[in-house]
């Protein structure tokens, strides 16, 4: 065999192996991973982890607790009542220092654990369970209504493979044992003299 067959042959055969290596593509991720990857990012850019993530104090001052990312109120928190502020008030809504914890008109919320985990997060819940909560303000798609600060009817404008993603990704993270109070009604209103 000649030096030019040699050569022809051993390129052909690089040819091959390479079109063979590459013959589907770039390496690909699974669908799932994809879903969870565009969770995080939708996640990310919705402003999920301002509510749902309680701040802790820094060198800096406030700082999101990563250790707790997304689960919710801290439940060893335990909040004195609200202030009473009067409707007409130009400031009518508190903030606990977490920003986990809200108070105004419809009484005092507190900010979901959106973890996985089974006992006080999102573990049982089903995607649907996820979707129809943010489609309709409910809890569980069919409890009790979503209250201030949740923007539920704005993220009701996702589509329904975002909210799939969203949930993909809630599910993917740590779990974080954290059971949030119950919401609180507002206090009875009193006449005034």
């Amino acid at each position: 065999m000649t030096r030019k067959q040699t050569a022809t042959i051993t390129l052909a055969l690089t040819a091959s192996l390479g079109a063979a290596a590459f013959a589907d593509g770039p390496a690909r991720t699974s669908p799932q991973a994809d879903k969870v990857k565009r969770g995080e990012y939708l996640v990310k850019t919705a402003a999920c982890n301002d509510c749902h993530t309680p701040l802790k104090m820094g060198p800096k001052g406030p700082e999101r607790d990563l250790t707790r990312m997304l689960s919710g109120h801290p439940a060893q928190m335990v909040m004195p009542p609200a202030p009473v502020l009067a409707p007409s008030a130009p400031w009518n809504v508190t903030v606990g220092a977490t920003m986990t914890a809200w108070s105004g008109p419809w009484g005092t919320s507190f900010t979901a654990n959106l973890t996985p985990d089974k006992e006080t997060g999102l573990g049982g819940w089903t995607v649907r369970n996820f979707v129809e909560t943010i489609r309709n303000g409910k809890h569980q798609g069919r409890g009790r209504p979503l209250l201030p600060p949740m923007p539920w009817d704005v993220y009701a404008n996702f589509t329904d493979q975002d909210l799939e993603s969203i949930f993909a990704y809630l599910q993917s993270i740590p779990p974080v044992k954290n059971r949030v109070p119950q919401p609180l009604p507002p206090p009875p209103v009193t006449a005034s003299k």
